[in-house]
Parts: C-alpha cells; structure tokens; sequence
C-alpha cells in the first residue's frame, strides 16, 4: 500500500529552509493526516495502554519473553511493518505513518526502544541495501515479530567513530564463509534478537556490513548492560570468535558499510524524533493530571502561577515538536514517492532522497531529545518528593529520557553533522548559502530600509522568523569570513551555529503550523496554537541571539566586535511578547481540556 500523505507536492531541498521562505500549505503537519494515519495512530496508543503499559514490570525484570511477545502482537498489527514493502509482507505506508506509530507507542520508552530497534535500525539495512534472496529470506519474518533484528556499529574504543572500527572479517579458505572477529557493545535487543547487522572491515580496512544470525559458529551474547534508564529493553555486547557469516550474507557492496550506517541512522533520528515527542505528551498528561489533583494551601496546585507556567512550557515543546518531526517525514515521504522503484538506479535514487534531509533528522534528533529532558525534569519537579520515588511513573520517565541525547550519534556529532552538512553543500552548489550569506552582509551594512515588514495574521512573528534567518546567516557569514575553509575544525563554532539552524528551522516550523490551523481549523484551536507560536519564538529569537553573540565575540575584536554587535542589536531589535499572559492561557486551555489538544 503506497502512503496517503499528503503535503507538499514539489521536492523541497534539505537546509532549503535556512535561505528560502515557505508558505503553510508547502509544509506537513499533523493537521494534514489521513483518516488512515488517524486510524494507525489510534490502534498504535490503543496498542500502547492496553498491552505495553500493563507489562511494564515484567520488562523492567528483564522478563524478555514480554518483550517478544509484544513484537509478535505489534506485527499481527501492521506495527512493524508499515516501512517494508509489500511484496515482503510489509504495509509500505511511509515516513509520515511510521512517525505516528513510534510518536503513539512512546507511552513506555523501554518497549519504545525494543521496537524502534527491531523495526527501525534492525530492519531498514535488508529494505534498502538487501539482495532480493536476503529480502525474502528475512523481510517477512521481521515484518510479523517472529524473529527480532538489531544493529550492531558501536565498539568499546569506537562509538561515535563508527569508521574506527576493530572488528575484523575475511574470507575463509574455501571461500563459503566470512569470518567475524571483534566485539561490539551496547546493542539493543542484543539479549533476545534472532538477527544483527553487524559493521566489520573486510581484510582490515574495507568497512563492511554483514547480516549474521544468532544460530552462526562462533557468535555469543555477553551479559546484560546495567543501565541507568530503558531498563525495559535488552543492551548487551555481541562477541564475535570467528564467527561464520554465508557468502551471501553480505550486505550491500564491500567496502561501502559507511554508506549503511549513517543513511540508517537518519532516519533512526527521526523516528527518535517522534519517540521523543510522544515521550513528552504522555508526561505532559502525567504531570497535568497529578497538578490538578494535588492540593496544596487549600487548592489544587494547577491553579498556582509557577506551576501553569511549567505546563504551558511543556505544551508549547510539544506542539513544536509535533511540528518539526512532521514537516520533515512530509519532506521525506515527498522525495521517496518521485522514486521510480523500477528504475535500475532506484537504490541510489532512494538514498539520495534519504540523505537529502540529513540535517533536518539530526535537528529532530538533537532539539527532540533536549526537549524531552526539560519536559521530564518539569514533570519530576510538579511531583515534588513523589516525583523522586519509584510509585510514580515521573522518575522512571526522569531516567529513561537520558540515553536519546546519546542514541543515533551523540547530540555533539549531530550538531557538527547540521553545521558540516551545510557547509559541504554550500561549497558544492547544492545549496545557495554563500549567496544568501552575501545579500545579509551586504543589507546590514546598508543604511537601514523605511519599508514595511510582513503583514497579515501573526505579522510580529513572522519578522521574528525572518530575522531568525538573518542572524543565522549573518553570524555564519562572519565565521566563515575568517575561518574560510577550516571552520569545520572550529567545534564550538559549529555547535553555535547548529543551535541557531536548529532553532530557526523550529521557529519557522511552528510559525507555519499556526498559520495552517489558523486557516483551516476551529477558533479556539487557532488561539492555542497562535500562543504557543508567540512563546516559542520569544525565546527562540533570544536563544539565537546569545548564540550569535558567542560566534562574533570569537572572529571579531576591537571596532569591527564592536560594529558587529550594534548590527546584532539593530537585526534583533523587537517589542517582547507577553509571555505571561500567553502562558497563563495556554495553562488555562490544556486544564480545561484536561490534555494537549492539537495534533
């Protein structure tokens, strides 16, 4: 079944949204889902609060045959299977349908992280990289739970430097079999999984996948990772003594494994994404519930200022999550449907069209996840001291929401990956960075324009969202002025300007939403949404600012620090939203309706 998105009809280029302006019918969101999405995406939470929940002990006692079982009932769903073809079992619904899915079994993050492992990483390598042998033998099985697949990259001395791996392969003497040496560590759903993709250099230098089951010569499990968080799923090193891997095993070409591993790992970020905004609904319900049963100094403690404002915070993250994980699936489904899957170059076709939205992925992965742990942090705080204990389900959530800032490559490499990304494709052509970075320096050193700003429904943010971008490129621009070149070795430069990216890209995301609800939904959800928008993009701009500061404050001194700031000054130059009042009614409306209420 192809996916019924619908969106965006035009392929819109990654970090497009950096130098070009968008309209809200350009852009997917939650508005725009299907009557068949809204359907998956309630059997997906029905799923969740009818046979995750109620297992949760049992998982979290290491009780794995749970876990299994609960993939084998997720298959006979169309839950694990919704991102694989038709022809090997699979629903093949898309992006938009698997970021429902994920986002609604978010209500337990360690099944989340099970089942993200087994239909995600475990089985998108055999979708995309797989002989047609390979995706018969295991596509099926996958797809119905009855076998669990897992990744293995990560090694003790190599884990964000996947490429510096010590495993070692070759081929034996009869040329029947590979053989796997090494070890690899923190694998998901290693404890039960029937197959792994795992990442070896054939004759020591050609990075290589391998697709090797559990049954081979030569493989073994270690024990159980003690972990802090996700103590419902498995993590345990994978031994490999000359372990016996087919022939035909293989996966994809010798010596391009790097071509695997970092195409599925974008779209684990996504996913990821979604988890993580999932993760923050069901505490943003939790801690709204618990606030509005609380008493305290003879009221409940939702009616107290500081405590409306938590909430308010949490529904505003949500919403701009949402928001941000759903423009970029809508992107991806887009570019992956133009795909002529009977071309004899589908296959690059399609990892083009993954690669294209690298940054946006690893903008979901980095702002989702930092965004989760405010949001858990606030849940814990709103409990007070029961927060702290293990009755309530705010300090499992406290200690599972840790480990995303780490999964999918840590939140530094993801950042060095926006801001790398963007630099790679200016100077390649693929993206007109040094152009746009050209005009904003040239218009701020130009004597300030009398004309007119935007106008229409939410003017003031919509000059925000502009601004954001000139900020961004301006400080970019200043960066690059002396850094030419060898600014990717500049780190601290590079995470500055990926926070200013990341939040321009959330500012504008969730500006357009607004304007999508304002125009095709009720008054009142238009309201909520308009609010949390202003919110958002009061602090997004501030954010930017301080970040600009940093990166102008290291390539200037003296007169040109001292005229770059003024030109900061005068670009961020507004009136402040009453953030207060914006809060309170944002608070106001989610009590009320007892929840978030859009999406």
């Amino acid at each position: 079944m192809a996916s019924t998105a619908t969106g965006p009809k035009n392929k819109i280029p990654g970090g497009s949204f950096l130098i070009e302006s968008r309209t809200a019918d350009e852009v997917f969101s939650p508005e725009d889902f299907t009557d068949q999405q809204r359907l998956i995406a309630r059997t997906a939470e029905e799923f969740a609060e009818k046979e995750i929940v109620p297992s949760i002990e049992k998982m979290e006692g290491k009780d794995f045959s749970v876990s299994r079982d609960l993939l084998r009932k997720a298959g006979e769903l169309g839950l694990s299977s919704v991102e694989i073809p038709e022809a090997y079992g699979g629903l093949e619904m898309g992006k938009v349908t698997a970021a429902v899915i994920a986002d609604h079994l978010a209500k337990y993050a360690g099944f989340a992280t099970t089942w993200g492992g087994h239909t995600g990483i475990g089985t998108l390598p055999i979708v995309y990289f797989g002989t047609e042998e390979q995706k018969q033998k295991y596509l099926p099985r996958l797809a119905a739970g009855e076998i669990v697949g897992a990744y293995a990259l990560s090694e003790a001395s190599s884990g964000s430097d996947a490429l510096n791996c010590r495993a070692r392969a070759t081929l034996s003497g009869d040329q029947t079999h590979y053989l796997l040496d090494g070890e690899k560590m923190w694998i998901t759903n290693a404890g039960f999984a029937d197959l792994f993709t795992v990442f070896a250099k054939l004759d020591g230098e050609k990075f290589t996948a391998f697709l090797v089951e559990r049954t081979f010569p030569g493989f073994s499990v270690g024990p159980e990772e003690h972990k802090m968080g996700i103590r419902g799923s498995s993590t345990c090193p994978v031994i490999l003594n000359r372990c016996q891997v087919p022939r035909e095993n293989l996966l994809g070409e010798v010596g391009r494994g790097h071509v695997i591993a970092f195409n599925i790992l974008n779209l684990g970020r996504f996913k990821l994404g979604a988890m993580c905004v999932g993760g923050a609904r069901n505490s943003l319900a939790g801690a709204l519930a618990y606030a509005r049963e609380r008493k305290a100094f003879g009221k409940a403690i939702a009616e107290f200022g500081l405590i409306r404002e938590k909430l308010a915070n949490m529904a505003v993250l949500t919403y701009v999550g949402e928001s941000l994980v759903y423009r970029t699936v809508g992107m991806m489904d887009d570019a992956l449907n133009a795909v002529d899957r009977s071309a004899p170059d589908a296959a690059r076709q399609i990892l083009k069209a993954i690669e294209e939205y690298a940054i946006e992925c690893s903008i979901i992965k980095v702002w989702g996840s930092e965004m989760l742990d405010y949001v858990v942090d606030e849940t814990l705080q709103i409990h007070g001291g029961y927060g702290f204990v293990e009755e309530y389900g705010a300090e499992r959530a406290y200690r599972d929401a840790r480990i995303n800032r780490i999964f999918e490559g840590t939140n530094e490499i993801n950042r060095l990956i926006i801001s790398g990304f963007l630099v790679k494709r200016a100077v390649s052509n693929q993206l007109a960075l040094m152009p746009a970075i050209k005009q904003v320096m040239e218009e701020v050193l130009s004597p300030p324009s009398l004309g007119e700003g935007p106008e229409g429904p939410l003017a003031e943010e919509k000059q925000l969202a502009a601004t954001a971008k000139k900020l961004t490129l301006f400080a970019a621009g200043a960066a690059t002025q002396k850094y030419l070149q060898s600014i990717q070795e500049q780190q601290e430069i590079m995470g500055a300007i990926a926070d200013m990216v990341t939040e321009t890209y959330a500012a504008e995301t969730a500006l357009l939403r607004a304007l999508k609800i304002q125009a095709g939904q009720g008054q009142a959800q238009a309201e909520l949404a308009i609010s949390m928008t202003r919110v958002y993009l009061s602090q997004a701009i501030d954010k930017i600012l301080a970040a600009a500061h940093r990166i102008i404050a290291e390539v200037s001194e003296g007169d040109t620090l001292r005229m770059q700031m003024a030109i900061l000054k005068r670009l961020a130059r507004h009136l402040p939203a009453n953030t207060i009042r914006l809060r309170q009614r944002i608070a106001e409306t989610i009590i009320e309706r007892r929840g978030y209420v859009l999406g």
